[in-house]
């Protein structure tokens, strides 16, 4: 019998996307802890997605990594099917996938603009749109990946923040047009610290202005997505900011 207390999601089947490396990887691991099989996918992160992959296996369920550009319909579609193919079932997806760059606004181009809302926008609901056969199944959940760049505006990441606040009210129409089959959210990060060198200056800048005098981790974040992942389903439309209140 499966462990619903220490693995409350044994039997189920999460879907992230740009699940190699980063937050992506960060949720891929807990949701595996968590009992749930996994299916990731990388874009040009081979290695990373097969490294990840067996870090999922090591909580002792199945693992998948699959190649898929989200912007693609045929690529998206493609690795739905597989997943659905080897586990059956999809029951969580998390649209993690996306991209962010700093930017003059003064220097935006229009090829900026439309490569950040391909990825962070159309990939959403490329995704979602092709898992909803599946998820509407088994009253599935979609976690989306936004930002605290979409509740507040930076002036350098006009394209970003446009497209995170997009994607925010991206979560609030499918919940309300998905319900009552599948509950969709969101979670906002704010400045999450994955350790990365040349950032390790403006972390510490940013650590000073945070009112719990730290940025976050990859783990705030996982957490952030397994309440989402294991709340009660009744719980929908809602945007989750971790950000330490950073965004207050």
């Amino acid at each position: 019998m499966a462990d619903h207390t220490n693995r409350p999601l044994a039997g189920n089947t999460a879907f992230v996307t740009g699940g190699a490396k980063r937050l992506g990887k960060a949720a891929a691991i807990a949701l595996s802890k968590a009992g749930a099989d996994v299916a990731i996918t990388f874009l040009r992160s081979a290695k990373e997605a097969q490294q990840t992959a067996k870090l999922i296996e090591s909580a002792g369920v199945r693992a998948l990594a699959v190649p898929c550009d989200v912007t693609d319909p045929t690529s998206v579609r493609e690795a739905i099917r597989l997943a659905a193919r080897a586990f059956k079932r999809v029951d969580i997806l998390v649209n993690n996938a996306g991209r962010y760059e700093t930017v003059d606004f003064d220097k935006l181009s229009i090829r900026q603009w439309d490569t950040i809302f391909d990825t962070n926008v159309r990939g959403p609901f490329l995704v979602s749109q092709q898992a909803l056969p599946h998820l509407r199944k088994h009253n599935g959940r979609i976690i989306n990946l936004g930002s605290l760049g979409g509740l507040r505006a930076w002036p350098t990441h006009a394209h970003y923040c446009s497209s995170k606040a997009a994607l925010h009210m991206l979560t609030k129409a499918m919940a309300k047009a998905l319900a009552p089959e599948v509950a969709v959210n969101c979670v906002a990060p704010g400045m999450i610290d994955l350790g990365e060198k040349a950032a390790a200056g403006f972390m510490r800048r940013m650590s000073k202005q945070n009112p719990m005098q730290r940025n976050g981790t990859a783990d705030d974040v996982a957490a952030a997505i397994m309440f989402f992942a294991t709340a009660p389903h009744f719980i929908t439309g809602q945007i989750l900011a971790v950000d330490g209140g950073l965004g207050l």
